[in-house]
This record gives structure tokens, sequence and C-alpha cells, in this order.
């Protein structure tokens, strides 16, 4: 496996906010200067909707020697606009590249669930499952056709390989891109006996593999539900409201997980593999059990209700990981 990295989430827009508040470029520079030189990443991939927040992002993983993988995470636009905003990223990120970061530019993410116009009538509506399964062949073709215009395009504004962080239903067609990508990386009880053959299939495709979202949030038996939604609602303003389950803290099953998914992927060949993720801004810990966000949260440190962050057991453990992987 070439690449160890770490997802960085710089804010993933709703309800009028992001998961990411508040937003200091100080912060931020010191998170990556920790996930370089304490955690030993090879790369991040830097997330989020707000442009001047992932060319800034960005430009900082740089500067700390990390590979980056600057992929816009965007929700609520229409298919016009999330051209518009791909190709200002495939601007700024050729601007970094040329500088001579080492960049690898991933043309959004899951953007049949959180773009208008891809699925007929919207969005994806997950409670409606026939619906949905009807809904999908005209998904698939309109994500097709999207990015058949989209990357040359891209390749016009950005000279680095590029790929496209996927999710399963989209059936994406690799042939435009350099790097086949998947936010669909999750091994839980739903598909643990079919995960080898799924992750060979996946590095068989004739281009480098990369798994660019996996992990499981910090409560007893979370690995059995990784790819699951996390268990907490939300408010109208995009913060969490309450925990949808009695939880209990096992921080070392968390730290277990990402390891063994890693090994996996290293046995499996994937090119670079991507833990979700570094911190979940948007779940900070609490006194109150019950209202402790932390526990439904797949970042690998513990936010505190100040912003300021704590270390996992996850963390520990990828520090651990990173090392041995230095040290080869």
């Amino acid at each position: 496996m070439r690449v160890f990295g770490i997802n960085y989430d710089t804010g993933f827009t709703s309800g009028g906010s992001t998961t990411h508040e508040p937003f200091d470029p100080e912060v931020v520079r010191r998170d990556l200067r920790v996930i370089r030189e304490e955690l030993r990443c090879d790369a991040v991939r830097i997330t989020g909707g707000v442009p001047d927040r992932l060319e800034l992002a960005a430009g900082l993983a740089a500067e700390v020697g990390l590979e980056v993988w600057y992929c816009p995470f965007t929700n609520g636009l229409d298919r016009a606009g999330l051209r518009a905003f791909l190709l200002d990223g495939a601007e700024r990120a050729e601007k970094l590249r040329v500088a001579g970061a080492r960049v690898v530019y991933l043309t959004g993410s899951e953007i049949s669930l959180f773009t208008d116009g891809f699925v007929p009538g919207g969005r994806p509506d997950f409670t409606d499952l026939a619906a949905l399964r009807a809904a999908i062949p005209a998904a698939q073709a309109a994500v097709r056709a999207f990015f058949a215009e989209l990357v040359p395009q891209v390749r016009a504004r950005f000279g680095g390989p590029v790929g496209y962080a996927s999710v399963p239903l989209e059936a994406v067609d690799w042939a435009p891109f350099d790097i086949v990508a998947s936010d669909g990386g999750y091994r839980d009880a739903s598909n643990a006996a079919s995960f080898p053959l799924t992750l060979a299939a996946a590095v068989g495709q004739g281009k480098p593999y990369a798994a660019t979202e996996f992990g499981c949030c910090t409560f007893r038996g979370a690995g059995d539900v990784a790819g699951k939604p996390e268990p907490v609602t939300y408010g109208p303003d995009g913060r969490a409201v309450a925990l949808t389950a009695e939880l209990e803290r096992d921080e070392e099953g968390q730290a277990r997980y990402v390891v063994e998914l890693l090994r996996d992927y290293e046995a499996g060949g994937v090119e670079a593999a991507f833990v979700y993720t570094f911190a979940n801004r948007h779940l900070p810990t609490t006194e109150d059990p019950a209202r402790d966000f932390d526990l439904a949260a797949r970042g690998i440190v513990r936010v505190l209700p100040d912003g300021s962050w704590t270390p996992k057991a996850a963390f520990r453990a990828l520090a651990v990981y990173g090392a041995e992987r230095a040290a080869k």
C-alpha cells in the first residue's frame, strides 16, 4: 500500500452552518502537523464544501509534507453549481501542484446522494427502498453523463492524477479517471463474508484503487454496523440533538477496527487508504452521557466542548501503525 492517510473535514455544509465550526487556520495547521508527525500519515484527504477553506487546508497540508487528496464534498448544489464548484477546485488544486506539492484531485464525493438532479425527483429517499431501487438506473446514467463531460474539463485545468470518491450505487464508469476510489470501504456484519471478494474486484479493475473512507464509531458494537449512519439526530441548524440509542464507550473496539481494515487493505493490494476521520467537530463530547455525541463519532480524537481535542485509543493505535510503516 503506497498511501496511509486520513480524512480531514474543513466543513460539510448543512442547515446554514458546517461541521467544522469555528474554522481557525492555526488550529488546522496544528492538526495537519499532528497528522504528519504523530500519526506518520503519507497523505490527507481534504474535504468540505467551502472553497477557500479547502484551498487553505490543502496548502497547509502540503507545507508539512503531506500528499494532498483535494476533495470537494458539497451538499445542496444543483448539477450546474456542482460543475462550477469542481472546476474552480481543479484550478485551485493545480496552483498547489505547480508550486511543488503532491496533489490528487477527486472530482467530488457521493454526488448522487448530496446533489439535486441526479436522482429523479431531487435526492434519494432512503426511507422508500422500492422507490430508491427504481431510481438507481437513472441516477447511474446521470452520473456517467456528468463525468463524461466534466473530467475533460478538469484535465484542462489540473495536470495531476484525477479520481472521484464514489458510493457503490453509482456504478461509476472509471474509464475517464486515473484512480478508482470509493467511500464505501466499510466492513461490517452485513458484508463481512463477501468483503474479500468485493475488495479483490475493486482492486482488479486495472487502475490504482483507493479506499477513501472507512472507520467506525466509538460505541460498543460499532464495528458490526460500521457502514450505517451514526446513531444521532440533528436539528434544522445541523447541530446534534440527541443520541438515538443507549451507547457504551468502546475506544479499543474502534482502534481494532481501523487497524484491522488497514491490514486488510495492505494485503489486498490497495493503493491508498484513508481512515474516516480525524475529528467530527460537530459531535463533541459532553458530561451528560445521554448527550455524549462523541460516542456516535468516527473521529479518532475526542472533541471537547471548548473545541479542543484529546486522542482516543484509535489515535494511539494509528500512531503505532504509522511508526511501524515508517520504520520499514
